[in-house]
């Protein structure tokens, strides 16, 4: 004999994930490292054996900087040192060779577009200070200049802590000696440098997974031997379709259960029909039926024990 029977609709609400862009960039104080080459212009200069015109050979440049970063603008303090070597023509046949030592102090203001992103052009314009050397024909000569320059890069933001920039520098000063006579110094200079900011917070640990939400269940109970749907098995229905549209992306899935009698291929179809019968009925009230699954269980152990009353032949939907 086959008695009362149990299918469940239980619908499971889909909890999206969220994440949070961070921030490469943050407020605080950075020093670098920076090295590259230096172009420095012709010029000409009076020498010893006439005015002559000084050809300079590509130099090279190294040097620091201590800055605080505002995410945005930066402002610096830059010390750099260039060396350029240089021959110099006087007169149709006479030439010497000559050597340029270069310390500037600047202070520097830059400004970063899409800050705290992992690409960032920039600009930036210095001021300050150079201590110039000049040598040639076993002759030296110090003088102290105002130093200038214009910045135009590009950095990348490895992580909030280091920093890689590469720019292009148009840098210049008024104008040091050879051997008792001006000349300009002007050149362009690549330079590459890696900075590390402090105080940079540490990476966001990723938010602890919510807790699961238990979905609602609710149970539908049919007659003996029967897939039919009750007046009250409707309502049941109802409420549990309501849920669905409540909550706007759920997945329910029907389950239907026979008792411990009779032939298990026989309850199976039965639970399989029970199931389908919940399933017709939620689509009719609004479920699309892709958002249902189907199973059938067969014979339950001793299902009675969840319910109530055990031995009625028919017992009012309840929810759990």
């Amino acid at each position: 004999m086959i008695t009362r029977a149990l299918a469940t609709a239980a619908a499971l609400v889909a909890l999206p994930l969220a994440t949070q862009a961070q921030s490469l960039q943050y407020p605080g104080f950075y020093v670098g490292v920076e090295g590259g080459g230096t172009w420095m212009f012709n010029t000409t200069s009076g020498t010893p054996l006439g005015t002559g015109t000084i050809y300079p050979s590509i130099g090279w440049a190294a040097g620091g900087m201590i800055g605080y970063d505002f995410v945005g603008p930066r402002v610096e303090i830059e010390g750099v040192y260039r060396n350029n070597q240089a021959t110099v023509g006087a007169g149709p046949f006479n030439a010497f060779g000559a050597s340029k030592d270069d310390i500037g102090v600047l202070a520097n203001i830059l400004y970063d577009f899409n800050a705290g992103g992992t690409i960032v052009p920039y600009i930036g314009a210095g001021a300050g200070v150079a201590f110039v050397r000049t040598s040639a024909l076993g002759l030296s000569s110090d003088s102290t200049q105002f130093a200038y320059q214009a910045i135009l890069g590009v950095g990348y933001n490895v992580d909030p802590m280091f920093r890689i920039n590469l720019d292009a520098r148009y840098y210049g000063t008024t104008n040091p000696n050879l051997v008792g006579n001006s000349y300009s110094n002007n050149n362009i200079s690549a330079m590459l440098s890696l900075q590390f900011r402090f105080g940079a917070p540490a990476m966001a640990a990723a938010p602890p997974p919510a807790p699961a939400v238990a979905a609602p269940s609710y149970m539908v109970f049919f007659d003996w031997d029967r897939s039919n749907l009750s007046a009250q098995a409707l309502n049941t229905i109802k409420q549990a379709a309501n849920t669905f549209k409540t909550k706007g992306n759920a997945r329910i899935t029907a389950t239907g259960h026979t008792d411990r009698s009779g032939p298990e291929n026989y309850n199976m179809a039965l639970s399989l029909r029970r199931a389908n019968a919940v399933k017709d009925a939620l689509v009719r009230e609004g479920v699309p039926a892709t958002a249902i699954a189907v199973i059938g269980r067969g014979r339950p152990i001793r299902w009675c024990r969840l319910q109530t009353v055990c031995a009625s032949r028919r017992t009012a939907a309840s929810r759990s």
